[in-house]
């Protein structure tokens, strides 16, 4: 039976996963979210997802390096070339938001799976366009002490129905908030490995969204599964 590791301190990923598989273990996957001279976006947060799932596997006990399978992930906002990371205070918070206001930016996420029997380790990466709305000065101050922003890369949380920053969103909420569960289904597949079919249904209850992506998604999984030929 495959253990599964989730090498992430986020609440957010913890939450998230539990609609695809449960139970598995939570271990810390602390590296240096730097970026590489000349490293474009997409190559940094695949390469920070594959760290942070070989840091977990290193933080394991030897008792536990059979038959696991380690998740690493990692998340990035993206406007234009810049990477904007989680604000430094409540003034930094303030500069992000306004810079993203009434713009479109992209959420990228890369996401890593690790076979600790096999040593496989496999990647992928999510990009999700967001389309922020006109929020007002206001807003922003009252967002911000509410203290939401914090700890969130580009000073949002997109789950936030106060704030609500992305009314016309209409792609993968889960990568937006740390970790695209329907992409992670199919990584796992390609790996031979089975998650609940449901993946998609228990996800849009959890987070209260009806995804309009989810099929184009899941479909070549889907195609390879024989309970649907």
């Amino acid at each position: 039976m495959t253990e599964f590791i989730l090498a992430s301190k986020s609440p957010r990923r913890k939450i998230l996963l539990r609609n695809l598989i449960d139970p598995f273990i939570v271990v810390n996957s602390e590296v240096e979210e730097q970026k590489i001279p000349g490293e474009k976006p997409p190559e940094l947060v695949k390469r920070l997802a594959k760290e942070k799932a070989l840091q977990g596997a290193a933080n394991l006990s030897p008792n536990s390096l059979n038959n696991a399978l380690v998740i690493g992930a990692d998340t990035i906002v993206v406007d234009g070339e810049e990477v904007l990371g989680k604000p430094l205070d409540q003034a930094d918070a303030a500069r992000i938001l306004e810079q993203l206001k009434g713009k479109t930016h992209q959420v990228l996420s890369g996401i890593a799976l690790y076979d600790l029997s096999s040593g496989e380790i496999r990647t992928s990466l999510v990009c999700t366009e967001v389309e922020m709305r006109e929020y007002t000065e206001d807003e922003i101050q009252e967002y911000i002490a509410s203290g939401d922003p914090l700890d969130k890369a580009g000073a949002y949380g997109i789950q936030n129905r106060d704030f609500n920053p992305a009314p016309q969103f209409n792609g993968c909420f889960a990568n937006v908030m740390g970790l695209p569960l329907c992409h992670l289904a199919v990584l796992m597949k390609e790996m031979g490995i089975d998650t609940d079919h449901r993946v998609a249904e228990r996800c849009q209850e959890s987070i209260e969204y009806q995804c309009p992506v989810y099929n184009d998604i899941l479909a070549g999984m889907k195609r390879n599964n024989p309970e649907n030929n």
